[in-house]
């Protein structure tokens, strides 16, 4: 039997971004030919655009468990997140005279993506909000015990926020927990699924507002949602025009939709595809784990199957991501929306220490990933890590 080569390039950094399917491709390569007019536009070629636009927003809602008139297309999921944390707050004018502990307040934690905590944080220099920021577990879960505290404590609580599954650990957040606590206090629960569409189970009516990022879920770029219950009013972040009920002015890429629809379809029954890569993933970390004594899992809590992430203690992570790129195969050290800085995960940092943090690589598979892919990725740590002891 002829030995199978191995490929030549291991891509199994699934959480930063998904390779489109064909079939994505195929929708949008049609599109462009016979739906690129504005869909704001009443006359045929505007309509032709418009349908496509309304095809992926009743393939969303199809995913979400929601009606049409309940999904807003963005840009993407950090836009999403803008938009429905704003929303639950007023402008800086309206808050005028009111400081400290009279501000609404934002709970969150910092296992949340920088397009949640970032917003936190302009939401305080603004004089709009003031956060609390929940306690973390080891584990990699947001501490229920102290939401409780704090929703019991607070009373000017606008907004919960909480992720479905963390986008660098995987670790799967308590999400029906968080929900029930919410609701206990009829406080409004963000929550950002990005990572779990097409991923894990989970029941998209725990949100008042969800998010979610074509990207990862096999579509294309530059185009997601936001999933708003009917009841929730929302505020747009920025002005200039009517489309998407006046939330999200621009005009809607019939393009991308026309992807978005194929992606969303796909992702309906995409956890029983990913979870057939659980056996891999724990092949894959059995054996990353046995090459060197000093590497530890971060995020022990019940995870999304097909994500690991490794501290190799000693080891400085996006060095380690450099040296496994020359040899072919595609990883990371954290979020790929911080890529490019300096500083540690602050996911990590608030679960395990800067320590901890400063040598992490995630490891993130998906549903096309081969075994072959996996055992070069395992070769590649192994030439890596030889060369750096």
């Amino acid at each position: 039997m002829a030995r199978a080569e191995s490929p030549s390039r291991a891509y199994l950094d699934w959480n930063a971004t998904t390779p489109p399917l064909e079939a994505v491709l195929d929708a949008m390569r049609e599109a462009a030919c016979v739906a690129w007019g504005n869909p704001a536009s009443v006359h045929a070629h505007g309509r032709a655009a418009r349908a496509r636009v309304e095809e992926a927003r009743t393939a969303i809602a199809e995913l979400s468990l929601s009606d049409p008139r309940d999904v807003v297309l963005t840009s993407g999921a950090t836009e999403a997140n803008n938009i429905a944390i704003r929303s639950a707050f007023g402008e800086r004018r309206a808050r005028e005279g009111a400081v400290g502990a009279s501000l609404p307040v934002l709970v969150t934690s910092r296992l949340e993506h920088p397009s949640v905590t970032l917003v936190a944080e302009a939401l305080g220099r603004e004089g709009v909000a003031r956060t609390r920021w929940l306690a973390v577990r080891e584990d990699g879960r947001v501490c229920l015990d102290d939401l409780a505290r704090v929703l019991a404590e607070e009373e000017g609580v606008r907004l919960v926020t909480v992720q479905a599954v963390n986008h660098e650990t995987g670790v799967i957040q308590p999400v029906s927990e968080v929900a029930a606590l919410c609701g206990t206090h009829e406080v409004r629960l963000h929550v950002d699924a990005v990572q779990a569409w097409g991923r894990v189970p989970f029941d998209p009516r725990s949100g008042e507002t969800l998010s979610l990022a074509g990207h990862k879920i096999r579509g294309p770029k530059g185009i997601g949602a936001l999933v708003a219950r009917r009841r929730v009013a929302l505020s747009p972040v920025l002005v200039g025009g009517a489309q998407e009920r006046g939330l999200r002015p621009g005009t809607v890429d019939p393009v991308a939709a026309s992807g978005l629809a194929v992606a969303a379809r796909h992702a309906r029954d995409g956890s029983v595809r990913y979870a057939s890569l659980a056996p891999l993933r724990d092949e894959l970390e059995r054996a990353l784990l046995a090459l060197c004594p000093a590497v530890r899992v971060n995020g022990t809590a019940p995870r999304a199957p097909h994500v690991t992430n490794l501290s190799w203690l000693g080891f400085a992570g996006p060095e380690l991501v450099a040296a496994l790129d020359l040899e072919g195969v595609s990883v990371s050290s954290g979020s790929a929306c911080s890529a490019g800085t300096s500083e540690p995960s602050p996911v990590l940092c608030a679960m395990l220490g800067e320590e901890r943090a400063a040598c992490a690589v995630r490891v993130s598979l998906g549903e096309s990933t081969t075994r072959e892919e996996t055992a070069a990725a395992v070769a590649a740590f192994a030439r890596v890590v030889a060369r750096t002891i």
